[in-house]
């Protein structure tokens, strides 16, 4: 079975049949998504499947499952809730999972109802997150590889993003502003960090109140910065200051945040420019607004 390939929603049916027949009957969609991880289905009104594209008979979904009901009574916003796991088939060979759906639209930088209000909605939840303390403390990671990445390990795939981006970004400008990031200090102090806040993974009301936070698999301790990303994803540059007031972000901590959304967005644009193009969109708009941003 082709990992990228194969799912469907006669797949999916067949398999709620089989493992999930209270579940079976009920309308089900495909979720249109620029996640790269896993395919998404609405089932009815209340529920959503998820499938890995790489199927995997490992303890991956359980282990999220004990972490999410771990995590949520310390979160001031709705957090995904496993309700069943599947079992791997022939048809999917892999462990797969039937959540909660949580209500909520993306947020779209330019079309905020009450951008000063989310900046606070959001970075009320970072703190929150950050407060944390689980006796479970497993590294965070980040990147297209889902190693745990300090600054210094994001270096190499950053530059060679910055090189095969040449004509399509000012490569000069995107390698002054990576090496101050790289150049930023950092005392080793870690906290709980969601590490991937960019705007598939956050759901707003009609109001544009922060409802939910999705997908926490990257999730874990580390650097403060990683969980810094809505800043240059989400909020515009006038509401910098009040996000960093918030979270009293120092200028050390602010530039490897930067630094961080810059890398990823690089690496995301480099790979996916001609495969998944809301995700290459919303790389571009990140480093634009990056590098649009005083040094």
């Amino acid at each position: 079975m082709n990992p990228h390939a194969g799912i469907d929603t006669q797949l999916v049916r067949e398999l709620l049949i089989a493992q999930f027949p209270q579940w079976c009957t009920l309308p089900l969609a495909p979720i249109d998504s620029s996640g790269l991880v896993n395919a998404v289905y609405r089932l009815g009104p209340d529920l959503s499947v998820r499938l890995p594209h790489e199927p995997s008979s490992t303890d991956m979904v359980q282990r999220e499952q004990t972490k999410l009901a771990a995590l949520a009574p310390f979160l001031p916003v709705t957090i995904p809730s496993v309700e069943a796991i599947g079992s791997p088939r022939d048809a999917y060979p892999g462990v797969w999972s039937v959540s909660r759906w949580l209500t909520g639209t993306h947020p779209t930088a330019d079309a905020l109802a009450d951008p000063c209000q989310l900046a606070t909605d959001l970075a009320a939840f970072i703190d929150a997150f950050r407060r944390i303390d689980l006796p479970d403390r497993t590294p965070a990671y980040l990147g297209e590889r889902r190693t745990r990445a300090s600054m210094v390990s994001l270096d190499a795939p950053t530059r060679d993003a910055i090189g095969a981006l040449a004509g399509l970004i000012d490569t000069r400008a995107a390698l002054a502003s990576w090496e101050e990031s790289l150049a930023a200090p950092y005392d080793g102090r870690e906290v709980w960090v969601h590490s991937d806040l960019t705007p598939g993974n956050l759901l707003v009301s009609p109001e544009g109140r922060l409802t939910a936070v999705l997908d926490f698999e990257t999730c874990g301790v580390g650097d403060p910065a990683c969980d810094l990303f809505p800043a240059w994803h989400v909020l515009a540059g006038n509401l910098h200051d009040k996000f960093r007031t918030a979270l009293d972000v120092d200028d050390a901590t602010w530039l490897r945040g930067r630094g961080r959304v810059l890398s990823q967005a690089l690496i995301a644009l480099q790979h996916h420019r001609d495969t998944n193009l809301a995700l290459a969109n919303y790389a571009r708009r990140a480093i634009g607004k990056v590098l649009a941003a005083p040094r």
